[in-house]
């Protein structure tokens, strides 16, 4: 069976363009909140009964998405929406927040939940663990291949559901903090600045790395999955979903009627041809060039070839000659009078994408003949408007993109502005028509559900004495399904006794019974809605609670010289986290002689065929696991080691920190994207030995499947063949306000960029005392053994009240809790504030 085609939809023209041209499903958010396009345009809860009733008119299922972090005191404003969103008929909610599963599985169990991309699930081993949510659907996450869905859909029952076209996030999704970072604006909380698309430069060793044009390192290009369609579906993938929420309906009509016909044909041929045309069709509606993104595997320097992050269209070519208000060039793609084309420029100040452009004004052939419109392979005079364009800055070589096609837009509105619907629905008719019976019509939906319904004429048939009825005719006339949703595939008729049957009697009894079908078909399904079960979730978690202690600090370190100051301070708990695993066997030596307990870090994804980093791990003996994905929760689950969850799994109110605690997790780390308010929110709910409070880091940017180190210091293109260069050298990247960010590779290859400055949350010490948290941890990223040593004596200073926490900010030059600068927000010290 081919896999769904999932569609997004940001408003009713999005809904309409892709029901129109050919979506199986598709998915929106909702403006009430709790979505994670805060920008995008959003259907409102009253809308919700109507949209459905579409959706379902058409056979079209609808998904809306609840994919953020929720914190406690938002969990009763989120209780209504569901209950509305389940009384609906919607067919599934996307999450990413463990207790939102749990809060709507209370409220509904008929209501499917399906795990967003944002809940980072990567392996099998990760969706067995989630599915103990009541998930009915993993969304992975966008860093897998091929081969790796292969492998995780021939270990999983669960349906999977893969992004084949769209933007792409440099960092996995939901562990992206960026955002939160420079700018308090969550990601998981649907606020992301984009700052991927931003320039930055690699400093090396201390010294600035020359990459000439290459300055968008963390942007990477757009994915177009179509020649991995089949391999996509022989892996028995169950949806493939088009990424675009922000995204303008023309764009919609036009991938989803792309993605349509290749699914068609993969179907039909086992095979998908894309031609050239089609292509650019698709780069025209949005694309920063296109890319199979992950599904070949890693292959950094096609993903993010860094010289621009900002959509272009097709290339045309490049500048020949300049003449007046007019360039000469060779024609990649047609061009028509009114065309929107970009000139790259010579620009420098603001921009280093910079284009100018217009519509097109003029065209002649070489030759000299005016043409309305001129086709690829041509040589052409393009002219635009008089003073549109500043030619000081454009120079002859400049690439030359076609943006914008009126026409094609055009045709893409007219596909989905239509009076009848164009997607439609099959049935299948039967009549009964005899000879002194009334007459019978039977209306079959063709599909899973089958409905059916029949009506009867008022009055017995007569005998016909000319033109009894045939079957030719009668399904000539019932063919006539003009503005209804259906299309008729079959008609078995059964005629006895020439009966006439007159023209106005089958028509009639046409409409009714094909309005009684769409209302049957248009019904929400009969579903249990609890109420009471979603308010019990809401009350926070109480326990006994243990006799009170001194506080405890726990630091990470990132060095076996971190790890012996760390000892010599003499704290409770050393975590280690290294990027060589071989390092881990000198740490139980160095703690031993203080008795100091110590844990390890796992990687934050799990992929297929990393279980045995977590053997690896296990056979050190460590006393703790800092557990950063399910399946090291899960693994370690039964071992006598124990286990702390860490921010990764993105913990933000009780129920999640329930769940966590039932894998077997002793302490749970909140998100980072809580700020001092919602933290103490957190804190309220639970009881307050379950948590481990970070209050000094380097936050962890950006967590990438892409390399930088491959991509800019290394001939290679993966992990196979670019000679380890992050073994050898300490790099920073470079923001457009000075900041320099230390970038490190783990075990697997993946790439952490954390903010150059560290994040305190001295602030909420005295307040998280008070509540009675005792567990608090401080992460050192490059900082020196005499370094480490002074945070932690500032520190535990603070925490027996023996210094401010402004002290220990102007101390160590730490930002607040909210990862910003104290003091005035001034866009020189914050790259997204000008944003």
């Amino acid at each position: 069976m081919p896999p769904e085609l999932l569609a997004p939809a940001g408003d009713w023209d999005c809904a309409r363009a892709a029901i129109e041209n050919g979506a199986d499903a598709i998915y929106f958010g909702l403006d009430c909140g709790f979505n994670a396009r805060h920008r995008a345009k959003n259907f409102h809860l009253d809308d919700l009964p109507e949209l459905m009733k579409l959706l379902r008119s058409r056979g079209v299922r609808g998904y809306t998405t609840m994919n953020t972090l929720v914190f406690p005191s938002e969990l009763p404003r989120l209780v209504p929406v569901i209950e509305r969103i389940a009384e609906s008929g919607v067919d599934a909610v996307l999450v990413q927040d463990f207790g939102v599963a749990r809060l709507v599985r209370k409220i509904c169990g008929e209501l499917e939940i399906h795990a967003s991309t944002q809940m980072s699930l990567t392996s099998a081993e990760t969706i067995a663990v989630a599915s103990e949510l009541g998930i009915t659907r993993a969304v992975l996450a966008r860093e897998l291949s091929v081969a790796e869905i292969s492998k995780i859909a021939a270990a999983t029952e669960m349906p999977l559901e893969v992004f084949i076209h769209g933007a792409l996030c440099v960092a996995y999704s939901g562990q992206c903090l960026t955002s939160e970072s420079l700018g308090g604006r969550s990601a998981n909380r649907g606020q992301c600045a984009q700052a991927c698309r931003l320039p930055y430069e690699v400093i090396c060793d201390g010294k600035d790395v020359d990459l000439d044009d290459v300055r968008y390192l963390l942007s990477p290009q757009d994915l177009a999955g179509y020649d991995s369609i089949v391999a996509l579906m022989q892996a028995g993938v169950a949806s493939l979903k088009i990424e675009g929420r922000l995204k303008t309906p023309e764009y919609v009509a036009n991938l989803t009627n792309h993605y349509r016909r290749s699914i068609d044909q993969a179907a039909a041929e086992g095979r998908v041809t894309i031609g050239e045309k089609a292509k650019q069709e698709m780069e025209l509606s949005f694309s920063r060039g296109f890319t199979p993104g992950w599904l070949e595997g890693n292959d950094h320097k096609r993903l993010v070839p860094g010289r621009h992050s900002a959509k272009r269209g097709i290339l045309l070519g490049q500048v020949r000659r300049i003449d007046g208000d007019r360039i000469q060039t060779r024609l990649a793609a047609d061009v028509s009078l009114g065309d929107g084309l970009g000139i790259e420029s010579t620009q420098t100040e603001g921009s280093d994408q910079a284009m100018l452009g217009g519509r097109v004004y003029s065209l002649h052939t070489d030759d000299g003949e005016k043409r309305k419109t001129v086709r690829a392979g041509t040589t052409a005079w393009i002219g635009f408007g008089r003073g549109e364009i500043d030619w000081s800055m454009i120079v002859e070589g400049a690439s030359v993109f076609k943006n914008d096609d009126p026409k094609l837009n055009r045709r893409l509105r007219a596909s989905f502005n239509v009076a009848d619907p164009v997607t439609r629905r099959d049935i299948d008719f039967s009549v009964v028509a005899s000879t002194g019976k009334r007459l019978q019509v039977t209306a079959t939906l063709v599909g899973a559900s089958s409905l059916a319904e029949t009506v009867r004429s008022d009055i017995p048939l007569e005998r016909a004495n000319k033109h009894p009825a045939s079957e030719s005719m009668l399904a000539e006339k019932l063919s006539r399904l003009g503005a209804t949703a259906f299309r008729m595939r079959t008609l078995d008729a059964v005629i006895d006794g020439d009966p006439m049957v007159p023209a106005s009697l089958i028509n009639e009894l046409r409409r009714r019974v094909t309005e009684q079908l769409a209302e049957r078909i248009e019904e929400p399904p009969a579903r249990t809605v609890r109420v009471a079960g979603g308010e019990a979730m809401l009350a926070p978690i109480h326990a006994d609670e243990p006799a009170a202690q001194s506080p405890k600090i726990s630091v990470l370190c990132r060095t076996l010289e971190q790890v012996t100051a760390a000892t010599r301070a003499a704290v409770d708990l050393i975590y280690v986290d290294f990027h060589d695993v071989r390092q881990y066997a000198a740490v139980k030596e160095i703690v031993a002689s203080e008795s100091i307990p110590f844990g390890i870090a796992s990687v934050r994804m799990q992929k297929p065929a990393e279980m045995g980093l977590l053997r690896v791990l296990s056979r050190h003996e460590p006393d703790f696991i800092l557990a950063r994905n399910l399946a090291a929760l899960e693994y370690f689950r039964e071992s006598s080691i124990a286990t702390v969850a860490d921010f990764s799994l993105n913990v933000a109110n009780h129920r999640s920190a329930e769940w966590i605690r039932s894998l077997g997790a002793c302490r749970v780390t909140a998100s980072y994207d809580l700020n001092c308010d919602q933290l103490a929110d957190l804190i309220e709910s639970v009881p307050p030995n379950w948590m481990e409070v970070v209050l000094h880091q380097h936050i962890p940017m950006f967590h990438m499947e892409h390399c930088v180190f491959c991509s800019v210091l290394s001939p290679g293109t993966n992990k196979t063949n670019c000679g380890r260069p992050c073994d050898e050298h300490v790099v920073q990247l470079r923001d457009r306000v000075g900041a320099e960010h230390t970038l490190q590779a783990d075990v697997a290859c993946r790439n952490t960029l954390y903010n150059a400055t560290p994040q305190s949350g001295a602030e909420t010490a005295a307040k998280l005392l008070g509540q009675g948290v005792r567990w608090f941890r401080l992460e050192v990223l490059d900082e020196s053994p005499r370094q480490l040593i002074k945070t932690v004596s500032l520190y535990r200073d603070l925490l027996r009240g023996d210094l401010t926490a402004e002290q220990v900010w102007k101390t160590l030059g730490a930002t607040n809790r909210m990862g910003v600068t104290r003091g005035t927000l001034e866009s020189k010290r914050n790259p997204l504030a000008v944003l």
